[in-house]
């Protein structure tokens, strides 16, 4: 079973939208929306089991360039 995690992306002034395409061009995300407030997206991510949570967010995400800040939120339970 996967781990569903949220991430909260901010982006250098004026990068949101290549931030954004470079996240779907990689297509590992489940949902992306640009949001208001302390952040530029939001990010639905499904990270395999067998997956250690941060090394594949550092691996497949955190290196697009223009990325200045993230904020990982977890998830435990579906109600």
């Amino acid at each position: 079973m996967s781990t569903c995690v949220f991430i909260q992306i901010r982006c250098k002034p004026g990068t949101t939208y290549k931030v954004a395409e470079a996240i779907a061009l990689r297509e590992i995300h489940s949902e992306l929306y640009s949001t208001s407030g302390d952040f530029d997206l939001l990010m639905k991510l499904y990270i395999p089991a067998d997956a250690d949570v941060g090394k594949f967010i550092n691996d497949h995400l955190l290196d697009i360039e223009g990325i200045e800040r993230s904020l990982t939120t977890m998830t435990f339970k579906v109600f």
